[in-house]
């Protein structure tokens, strides 16, 4: 097995962190990585703001509540950005490109490519002994992320990473099986499958060595999904000029 894949297969999330700052050349270095991702039509839909203002930063915490957005090494926003494409554009052609900029499509497309570029920047941190962790809490309050962060219509919030040198080292938690996942041809339900996960997500649980709970995958997610959560973002996203169509 190459180091590569080696750090592929040894990701946690890291949530705790050591006071140290990242150097400027290493923040280069994972943008460089993540702009070597792969991106539909070389669109390269996305923009990535790293947050150096503690004011900002304490101001995201709150949106989030989670205490690693402002106790990191450094923080990167991942965007949605199409607002480069109209660029120079005459009326017209900004006007003929309204439908596809606001469509679904395009607001996948978007957030595939910044995904893609955000797992770059991920696998490159980890391959310098860095920790990162993602953040998907900024989208709890969407609008007051946007006031912060200034931005304007065709570019959209995503998630957060978190990076820099762990203070710790958290289990590795378990993944869902193979079989559950990987399928031949077609889809196939694999709810036995799911059950025997459960069980070894049970004693995952049981056992580890902080924040011991009785708990399954599916209960998780049962508990998710019964409580609805930011709903505001697909009108956010609307306003903005995302997913109209």
């Amino acid at each position: 097995m190459n180091s590569t894949i080696e750090t592929i297969l040894n990701h946690r999330s890291i949530r705790s962190f050591e006071e140290t700052k990242l150097e400027d050349d290493t923040i280069q270095t994972l943008v460089e990585s993540a702009q070597q991702a792969s991106t539909s039509s070389y669109m390269m839909a996305y923009s990535i703001i790293g947050i150096t203002d503690e004011e900002k930063k304490q101001q995201l915490q709150d949106v989030s509540g989670h205490p690693h957005v402002t106790n990191n090494s450094h923080l990167f926003i991942m965007c949605a950005d199409y607002r480069r494409l109209t660029y120079d554009a005459d009326e017209k052609t900004k006007e003929n490109m309204e439908k596809n900029l606001e469509n679904s499509e395009h607001l996948m497309t978007a957030t595939i490519d910044a995904a893609l570029a955000a797992q770059n920047i991920a696998i490159a941190a980890e391959s310098m002994g860095l920790g990162m962790c993602y953040l998907g809490s900024l989208r709890n309050d969407i609008q007051k992320v946007d006031e912060i962060l200034n931005l304007p219509d065709h570019v959209a919030p995503l998630f957060g990473i978190a990076i820099g040198v762990p203070a710790e080292t958290p289990e590795k938690k378990p993944r869902l099986p193979f079989e559950t996942v990987y399928f031949e041809n077609e889809y196939k339900d694999h709810e036995e499958e799911i059950r025997k996960f459960n069980n070894q997500i049970s004693d995952y649980y049981a056992s580890r060595s902080s924040n011991q709970r009785q708990d399954t995958w599916t209960l998780q997610m049962q508990r998710r999904f019964q409580n609805p959560i930011r709903m505001d973002v697909t009108d956010y996203l609307k306003d903005k000029g995302f997913n109209r169509r």
